[in-house]
């Protein structure tokens, strides 16, 4: 679930803060840039594991700041797929169960991937398992917010999420219309699988 991600990075240290050490400087600089950002094709960052390398530091004309590069690791959340996780039922939709592990919401169960057959109730909004109790008989399994469930990651999708249009206004303006704002780190799961979905319904 979490990994050691190794990156590099010039970190520009304010002229304010060169009574303090170098390594709490950027160690602090670092995570003011990167905790809780998702980096293209890397993960979720969490929190700084160690700096393995410093280099020369060095001051641009007209800057009083100095300019480090400085190679380091960084604790990184990115399952892997077919990996099986903990979450909790944020909300359904028509277009799957949304789940929160309570530090990261973008993850969504799709209907297909739900147990068969399943329904979306539109009065409860929720998904309903129709667990077939045999002799034609049926019991509905509600999956309702809030509740703990058991997923299996099967993709994960990383989108660039940098503006691509320099007036401001536009973006406001496309917002506006309801323009989907893009995910930068989604992940798919699954739980057709015996042992998977609500805890609950198998604890019984």
């Amino acid at each position: 679930m979490y990994i050691l991600a190794e990156m590099e990075n010039v970190t520009r240290i304010p002229p304010d803060v060169f009574n303090l050490k170098l390594n709490t400087v950027i160690a602090r600089e670092l995570d003011k840039k990167l905790a809780n950002k998702v980096v293209l094709n890397v993960g979720l960052c969490i929190a700084l594991h160690d700096i393995t390398k410093l280099q020369d530091s060095f001051i641009f004309p007209g800057d009083g700041a100095s300019h480090t590069r400085v190679t380091f690791r960084y604790i990184v959340f990115r399952p892997f797929v077919e990996e099986i996780l903990l979450g909790k039922i944020r909300s359904c939709t028509k277009d799957g169960v949304q789940v929160s592990m309570g530090f990261f919401d973008d993850i969504i169960i799709p209907p297909s991937a739900l147990q068969h057959p399943s329904r979306f109730d539109e009065t409860e909004q929720a998904w309903i398992w129709e667990y077939d109790l045999g002799d034609g008989e049926k019991h509905d399994l509600f999956m309702d917010a809030g509740e703990t469930v058991r997923f299996r990651v099967t993709a994960e999708t990383f989108k660039e999420t940098c503006p691509t249009q320099p007036n401001t206004q536009v973006i406001k303006q496309e917002n506006s219309e309801g323009t989907e704002n893009k995910i930068p780190y989604l992940i798919t799961g699954s739980i057709n699988e015996p042992g998977l979905g609500l805890l609950t319904w198998w604890d019984n």
